[in-house]
C-alpha cells in the first residue's frame, strides 16, 4: 500500500512539470495539423461527393425544398460541409491519439528513471514489433471480453463493473508491461506482473475510470452542437492528461518495485556471500540500509 500511494502521489506531481503539460498538448497540434493537411487536399471532393450523394436521395428532396423556404443559403451545401467535419474529426482524433500515446509514455517512463532511478541498470527488453503485437493481442482479448459480457450490463450494478474492470485489466497489461520494457529482463518482468498483480490492477482500473471523464465532455459537444468545436479539443486534452497521469503512475510503480527487487536481490547474494548464519540478519541489514527503515 505504501508504494502504491507513493507512486500516486508523484505522479500527479509529476503531471505538474512543465514538460508534461507541453507533452499533454501535443495531439491538440498534431490534430490541427493533420485536419489542415487533409483539409487542404480532399475538403473540396469530400464536401462535393457528401453533397451530390445527400441530394441524390429521394426521400430528401422534398425536405431540402422545404427547408429552402426558411434559409437563402443553400442548405444542403452547409450541411455536406458540417457532415464532412463530423465524420472526419473521429478519425483525426483517433489519429493523433495513437500516435501521442506511442510517443509519450516511453518519454515519460524515460522522464521517471532518469530523474529518480538514475542508477538502475537497463537490461535488454523485447522488440517494438513484438510490444506492438502483444498489445494489439491484449486489446483483442479485452474487446471480446466487452462483447461477450454486454448481457450482464442489464443487470444496473454490473454495467459500473465489468467494463472498468476489463479497460483496468487491459491497461495494467499493457502499461505496466511498457514501463519495464527498457529496464527489466524476462524473468523480472514476469515477477514484478505476478508479485504486484493486484496492485497494478488497482491502478488500471482507477485510470479506467478517470479515463471516462472525457467522455463526458465529449457527449456535451454532442449534445450542445454549437459548442462541439470548443468541448471536443477540451476533451481531448482531458484524455491525455489522464493518459500521461496513466502512464507516470505505472512508471513510478513499477520502476520502485524493480528497484526493491533488485535490491533484495542482492542483499540476500550477499548475505549468502557472508555465510548461512548472518543469512537473515545481513539481509534485513542491507534492504535497510538501501530503502531506509520501515
Amino acid at each position: 500500500m505504501r508504494i502504491l500511494l507513493d507512486s500516486f502521489w508523484r505522479a500527479v506531481a509529476y503531471c505538474l512539470r512543465p514538460r508534461v503539460i507541453l507533452l499533454s498538448f501535443l495531439p491538440l497540434v498534431l490534430m490541427v495539423g493533420l485536419a489542415a493537411g487533409l483539409g487542404y487536399f480532399f475538403w473540396d471532393p469530400a464536401v462535393a461527393w457528401t453533397r451530390s450523394t445527400l441530394d441524390s436521395w429521394p426521400l430528401l428532396a422534398n425536405f431540402w425544398g422545404w427547408i429552402g423556404n426558411f434559409f437563402s443559403s443553400d442548405f444542403s451545401a452547409t450541411l455536406a460541409q458540417l457532415v464532412v467535419v463530423l465524420a472526419a474529426t473521429p478519425a483525426i482524433v483517433l489519429v493523433s491519439l495513437l500516435v501521442v500515446s506511442g510517443l509519450m509514455a516511453p518519454a515519460l517512463t524515460r522522464l521517471v528513471a532518469t530523474r529518480r532511478f538514475p542508477e538502475l541498470e537497463h537490461k535488454k527488453g523485447p522488440s517494438l514489433i513484438w510490444s506492438v503485437i502483444r498489445s494489439l493481442g491484449l486489446t483483442l482479448l479485452a474487446l471480446v471480453a466487452l462483447v461477450v459480457s454486454m448481457p450482464l450490463w442489464l443487470v444496473p450494478p454490473l454495467v459500473l463493473v465489468l467494463p472498468p474492470l476489463i479497460w483496468g485489466w487491459l491497461t495494467y497489461r499493457v502499461m505496466s508491461f511498457d514501463a519495464l520494457s527498457e529496464h527489466a529482463d524476462t524473468e523480472e518482468r514476469a515477477t514484478i506482473l505476478r508479485t504486484h498483480r493486484l496492485p497494478l490492477l488497482a491502478i488500471g482500473v482507477l485510470c479506467g475510470y478517470l479515463g471516462a471523464a472525457p467522455s463526458i465532455v465529449w457527449a456535451s459537444g454532442l449534445l450542445f452542437a454549437a459548442g462541439f468545436f470548443i468541448l471536443a479539443p477540451i476533451a481531448i486534452w482531458i484524455y491525455t492528461l489522464v493518459f500521461a497521469f496513466s502512464a507516470l503512475w505505472f512508471a513510478h510503480y513499477c520502476l520502485d518495485a524493480l528497484a526493491r527487487l533488485r535490491a533484495e536481490r542482492a542483499a540476500l547474494a550477499f548475505a549468502v556471500a557472508q555465510g548461512p548464519a548472518t543469512l537473515s540478519h545481513d539481509a534485513d541489514r542491507a534492504i535497510q540500509t538501501q530503502w531506509g527503515a520501515p
